[in-house]
């Protein structure tokens, strides 16, 4: 069997109005490029009969590859498996809600020929989303930018294309709290950016609501940061700062007053301040002990039910 030149992954949860357009744009758009191609749908236990439409399209055309998870693992790492699976020179990452147009595809190919490894895809326009969802996503990728110990280019997700090189070295990383675009910033190589305008929804709701948005905040933070401990720290001195400066001016008042500065409200509202201060250090605490609870149990990333390889079509 040839070897695909591209692969295409899609992670799949719940996604069955999606799938028949994703698979004709994507068929339509590797076809242009004439190299042999192969699309990967990672089905993360969906339960809206998408399963089943995978199936299909495996039978009917052997470069659909399905990878049917157990049970639902997540987004990342539903990527983390098409990533395992894939067997291009160039590994293109796409969203099966196709707000990711697979047309832009080409672009990312054409830098690849260039001689780049990582094409991410930046995201100037953004069609179909709330003022709090652009909002929040906005200060949420400042955030990571000016924290994480990488750099992680801004307004950019998931969609990108990938080299073999890039692909091998992500494998080797097993961590279980995945924070994608952070670990292909890592990597390192040579990098560039596509910009293209963010579509709406084809069809469906969105899988990744400000619950989810926030947990892939903190995977990205306590993966590539230490600044909340160290904010921690920060926090501390300036308090203790505050106190060393706060003694001499309560002893001048009281010499020259005669009085104490009174008020339990003045003790309380400071027991409560530092109070806070101290849970909201474990709290960090506890997610860095947290994931290193996780790294320790070795637990694999996903339990797979079918593998291409179980597919008679797909066979090698």
């Amino acid at each position: 069997m040839t070897m695909p030149t591209f692969t295409v992954i899609a992670p799949i949860f719940n996604e069955l109005e999606s799938i028949p357009e994703l698979y004709q744009r994507v068929k339509s758009v590797m076809e242009s490029t004439g190299e042999p191609w192969e699309l990967i749908l990672i089905d993360d236990g969906s339960t809206d009969g998408s399963t089943e439409l995978m199936r299909k399209l495996a039978e009917n055309d052997p470069r659909v590859r399905p990878v049917i998870f157990a049970r639902n693992f997540g987004h990342q790492i539903a990527v983390s498996a098409g990533i395992d699976y894939c067997r291009g020179d160039a590994v293109i990452i796409i969203d099966a809600d196709l707000q990711d147009p697979p047309e832009v595809i080409l672009d990312l190919i054409a830098k690849w020929r260039e001689g780049y490894e990582v094409v991410y895809a930046v995201r100037e326009e953004r069609e179909g989303e709330t003022w709090f969802k652009s909002t929040t996503a906005a200060l949420f990728y400042r955030l990571i930018y000016r924290i994480t110990d990488v750099e992680i280019p801004l307004d950019t997700g998931d969609f990108r294309l990938m080299d073999r090189k890039v692909v091998q070295v992500m494998q080797q990383m097993r961590e279980k709290h995945r924070f994608l675009r952070g670990m292909s910033a890592w990597v390192g190589f040579r990098q560039v950016g596509v910009s293209y305008k963010r579509q709406s929804r084809v069809a469906g709701e969105t899988k990744y609501p400000f619950k989810k948005m926030l947990k892939l905040a903190l995977n990205a933070v306590t993966g590539f940061s230490y600044f909340p401990l160290q904010m921690a720290t920060y926090i501390g001195f300036i308090a203790a700062g505050l106190s060393v400066l706060a003694i001499p001016v309560v002893a001048t008042l009281r010499l020259l007053t005669g009085t104490a500065l009174l008020g339990q409200a003045t003790t309380v509202v400071m027991v409560l301040f530092l109070g806070g201060v101290q849970l909201i250090s474990l709290g960090f605490i506890g997610e860095y002990i947290g994931r290193i609870y996780d790294e320790a149990k070795n637990r694999p990333l996903y339990i797979v039910a079918e593998a291409p390889e179980d597919l008679p079509d797909s066979k090698e």
